[in-house]
């Protein structure tokens, strides 16, 4: 197994550097790594220099991308790379829509990031949310396998990573060992949806039949029906936002 850690940032000791060197040094030893910082190269369709980072992405099993949050987006620097890979990992067919051609498929990345902005305001605003957005979206239409993720926010003038931030990095490093399975997570996917779904009909249900109980009322099939979907959409929608802040700490 090897790892790569793909630094994608202006300065290399900065926050962002930080957390890679962070996850990094709790990889187990006996793995191979090696990083690279993306501003020593330079980044082109068709430059030579691209043609050695996709050999180094090929080489590696689990991928660390590093990049930080800047104006409620990824660095440019890292988007710059991830779109001159568009071309050499994806193919498109007649409607532009694209497909994996399999150059990454079944690999793991890891993703890190950070922002000025405040915890709290992260949590409510999600100024964050874009960069894994735009990761995920590119990892995912390369067929790239998620492993986990972290966030530090409020890095103005932030120096150093506190302690609590250090054991979560620690924490992802340690766990690139346990990566064994090549699979996608699909079927785990469909499973999770089937129970949320099944719960969420259950509470609608209890909580239609209640209120109309303690309301008096018996209602039509179509009025039935609309108040079924507005109450099963309102606290699916309440759940998913739940899992969303769970997903991304945020922190």
């Amino acid at each position: 197994m090897k790892v790569l850690g793909i630094l994608g940032s202006f300065k290399r000791d900065g926050i962002t550097g930080q957390m890679l060197d962070q996850v990094l040094a709790n990889v187990d030893p006996k793995i191979a790594q090696e990083t690279i910082f993306l501003n020593d190269y330079t980044i082109m369709p068709k430059s030579a220099d691209l043609d050695v980072l996709v050999s180094k992405l090929k080489e590696a099993d689990v991928w660390i991308l590093a990049a930080p949050t800047y104006w409620g987006g990824i660095s440019g620097i890292m988007k710059n790379f991830l779109d001159c890979l568009r071309q050499l990992t994806l193919r498109f067919d007649k409607y532009g829509d694209p497909h994996a051609l399999g150059t990454f498929a079944n690999k793991h990345y890891i993703l890190l990031t950070n922002c000025y902005t405040k915890t709290l305001e992260n949590v409510l605003t999600g100024a964050t949310d874009a960069t894994f957005q735009t990761f995920d979206k590119v990892m995912t239409a390369m067929g790239v396998i998620k492993v986990g993720e972290a966030v530090q926010t409020n890095t103005f003038g932030l120096k150093e990573l506190a302690p609590k931030k250090k054991a979560e990095l620690k924490s992802l490093g340690q766990k690139v060992a346990q990566i064994k399975r090549k699979d996608d997570l699909t079927v785990k996917r469909y499973i999770e949806l089937f129970f949320i779904v099944a719960v969420m009909a259950f509470i609608t249900m209890v909580l239609q039949t209640g209120i109309l109980k303690l309301l008096g009322l018996s209602l039509g099939f179509w009025s039935n029906y609309i108040s079924f979907v507005l109450i099963f959409f309102i606290l699916l929608a309440t759940a998913l936002r739940i899992l969303t802040l769970a997903k991304h700490k945020r922190k």
